[in-house]
């Protein structure tokens, strides 16, 4: 049979007996129709197909090129090591001929002042040899006559021998020793040279902060760029080869700068002399990187528009002297509820717990906070020199009243069923166990409770039910800010006075110190609070230097991160910081009253929304057991639970 029909429903062809027959309920239409169709939209596709080929080939070629020019540096290499070890071979046979020339030269110096002495001592051994020869011939064979005519001669001969002096004591000494330090060129040469490349990949490679979006004229702007390979991971080394250039709106080029933090990010700077439309090109390894070029325009600092949503307060660092903080204080009918809001931009906030006071639950410059396994959430309430102690909602929510605090405030199964928080201690004093101004806290393995007292100038350790044990660090502190347990046991405690950083085992011995103040790399400008990653590496906020900085569990540096200002990845004091199971690192943005997350190598990821209600000089932060963010709000004289989804 001939087929002339397509069935639709079944996607086949048939004759005309079919659509009389089992397909006589289906849609049919003639077969040429639906081929025509069928070959335009295969035809389409071809087209669609086939233009990707110039791509193809386009990337064929690059990476073709690429391939070409690393084989071509890898000969290149090859030939300048060649080269650098023919010249230090060149170099040791010049060493070696020197020293023998030297040790040839010494050698003979004191070869001709010992044959000298030779010389001497031989030709008197023969006078007195030839003079006793003759004596004793005369007086054993001589007749008289002949020893009455030699006597005379002989005498005066023997007495002169006799006084004679003779250089009987060596004129030099034998030792020509060859000494050489070989430990240390062997270990130089096995260490020679090193090999310099990255995985990273442009397409992958990514730019943020504030210069990519604004810039002023005559002030520095910066962005920082996080190179990743091509799986998108992380590159965690340096030494890229990325070039920034910086085009001016009359094409000429911007003053550009590039900062490698050894670390896979890079900070850019450049500052733009006019206003107008300026072209940032960004190029790693010869390729732009995602995005580039950026197009940033420059306008004058009186063109700035002020932000009405920032009210600019000047508030006292509890260390030292004022820095300029951005914060929006909202009264207590503002104050969000624990019921999902209609604007999902207050979806974040779980709940507030306290207001100011003395009372149990209220607080004054609360500072640090911290939370345990078994749920608790501890919080140093520093001017009324106690600390707090109460419980995340776990397992089953449950909304107790707070006196003096609307029901909607209210978290759940935080206070006692008579509506009090579950533990309070501390007593006002400078004796051992009482409190002057607790500021750091923690939990250890064993659920005590490690407090930093900064006027005390010691870190106390109480039970898990306030009872005092003992206290260390007395005599060596100065001023603890924060503290943390690492996954040894070991107490870490940021001295926020002596700008160090004090390692102490459980009993009170110190282990390391390390830091000073200053702006290097180990120096620190009024440190805040610390935290401990999964690796056992220390994270330190550098609330002065507006920076984050991690070393190794021995003090060794790693690396930092962050820049003054109210970008992307900038800050305005760090302080309170904590670092989840995937090793991200939270960190309290004081000056800017902000919370923001970055990745483990401190490239900026994202911010903690707490636009419900927002914070105010916000201090210490934690993680709670099911990974939400408790964080110490002390201008609000309150502290705040956020969603967080790691």
């Amino acid at each position: 049979q001939v087929m002339e029909f397509y069935c639709e429903p079944c996607e086949t062809a048939m004759c005309r007996e079919c659509t009389e027959g089992e397909h006589r309920e289906h849609v049919t239409v003639p077969l040429r129709d639906v081929v025509e169709q069928h070959k335009a939209a295969l035809q389409q596709q071809l087209d669609a197909v086939r233009s990707r080929l110039p791509q193809l080939a386009a990337a064929i070629g690059l990476v073709s090129e690429i391939s070409q020019q690393l084989v071509e540096r890898k000969n290149e290499a090859v030939s300048e090591i060649g080269s650098t070890f023919e010249e230090l071979e060149t170099a040791l046979r010049q060493r070696k001929g020197l020293l023998v020339r030297d040790l040839e030269a010494t050698c003979g110096a004191k070869q001709k002042v010992l044959q000298a002495q030779l010389d001497a001592l031989r030709q008197g051994q023969e006078s007195i040899l030839s003079s006793c020869a003759f004596t004793e011939q005369a007086l054993h064979h001589g007749t008289a006559t002949e020893v009455l005519l030699v006597k005379k001669q002989m005498s005066e001969r023997l007495s002169e021998l006799a006084s004679q002096e003779f250089p009987e004591h060596p004129h030099e000494n034998a030792q020509l020793d060859y000494v050489v330090e070989t430990e240390g060129v062997r270990k130089s040469i096995l260490n020679l040279g090193v090999l310099i490349t990255t995985s990273a990949t442009a397409h992958k490679t990514v730019a943020t902060g504030e210069g990519l979006r604004h810039a002023v004229v005559g002030q520095p702007s910066s962005l920082s760029v996080t190179t990743k390979d091509k799986d998108g991971e992380l590159v965690r080394s340096g030494s890229a080869s990325l070039r920034f250039q910086v085009t001016a709106p009359d094409g000429g080029a911007a003053e550009a700068e590039v900062q490698d933090n050894k670390n896979g990010t890079y900070e850019l700077l450049y500052t733009p002399r006019a206003e107008g439309d300026f072209l940032l090109s960004i190029l790693l390894y010869g390729q732009p990187i995602r995005g580039s070029p950026f197009r940033v325009r420059a306008v004058k600092a009186s063109d700035v528009p002020p932000s009405p949503d920032d009210v600019k307060r000047r508030v006292k660092s509890p260390s030292s002297g004022h820095i300029r903080q951005k914060a929006v204080r909202r009264p207590s009918s503002m104050y969000s509820s624990g019921k999902k809001k209609e604007n999902p931009i207050e979806d974040e906030l779980i709940f507030r717990v306290g207001s100011r006071g003395r009372e149990k639950g209220e607080f004054t410059n609360l500072q640090g906070i911290s939370t345990s396994s078994s749920g608790r959430i501890v919080v140093a309430d520093s001017n009324n020199q106690c600390v707090q102690v109460g419980q995340w909602p776990h397992p089953q929510p449950r909304l107790t009243p707070w006196p003096g605090c609307p029901p909607p405030c209210c978290p759940p199964q935080v206070f006692s069923n008579e509506g009090q928080f579950r533990l309070r201690f501390g007593v006002r004093g400078r004796s051992p166990g009482q409190l002057q101004r607790p500021t750091g806290v923690t939990v250890d393995m064993n659920g005590d409770i490690i407090i930093a007292d900064y006027d005390n100038r010691w870190v106390s350790i109480f039970s898990p039910e306030g009872k005092f044990k003992t206290k260390i660090g007395a005599g060596r502190l100065m001023g603890p800010k924060g503290v943390a347990v690492d996954r040894n046991g070991h107490i870490i405690v940021v001295d926020n006075k002596a700008c160090c950083v004090f390692i102490f085992q459980s009993n009170g011995k110190l282990v390391t110190k390390f830091g000073s103040r200053g702006t290097a790399e180990r120096q620190f400008a009024g440190p805040h609070f610390v935290a401990v990653n999964n690796k056992n590496e220390i994270v330190v906020t550098d609330f002065h230097n507006h920076s984050v900085k991690v070393y190794n569990a021995d003090g060794e540096f790693l690396f930092k991160f962050g820049s003054h200002g109210e970008g992307n990845g900038q800050f305005n004091a760090p302080t309170g910081v904590a670092v989840d199971a995937n090793g991200n690192i939270i960190v309290a943005d004081w000056g800017n009253s902000r919370i923001q997350v970055f990745d483990s190598s401190g490239s900026f990821l994202s911010y903690i929304n707490t636009a419900a209600d927002p914070l105010y000089g916000p201090q210490g932060l934690a993680l709670t057991s099911d990974g939400h963010v408790v964080v110490a709000d002390s201008g609000n004289h309150c502290f705040k639970a956020y969603r967080y989804l790691q």
